[in-house]
């Protein structure tokens, strides 16, 4: 969580990106969207800018929702599957 409480601008994440030698591109999805269950070759790491989605990892029986600010790391080969939260979602991604 942020010290303050308050989301990190997109810019401020890009910089963080940045300094981890990420190259992200933002994508972003309207409310309620679903993707359903895939897998990449490629890891990739996410940053919430707006909104929430929530990521399903059926094979470990979990589920996680990313809001403005949270990252999240997703292994090449990972099965996931997601929905995108009622104010629709804006997302950095960069595959590692």
């Amino acid at each position: 969580p942020w010290a303050d409480s308050t989301s990190p601008t997109e810019s401020t994440l890009m910089r963080l990106c940045a300094e981890q030698g990420l190259h992200p591109y933002p994508w972003s999805n309207e409310p309620h969207d679903v993707y359903s269950a895939h897998m990449h070759s490629y890891a990739k790491v996410i940053y919430v800018v707006h909104g929430s989605i929530t990521f399903g990892l059926p094979e470990l029986e979990q589920q996680l929702t990313l809001n403005a600010g949270d990252r999240l790391d997703l292994p090449a080969n990972t099965i996931h599957d997601a929905v995108v939260g009622p104010q629709g979602v804006t997302c950095l991604e960069a595959h590692t």
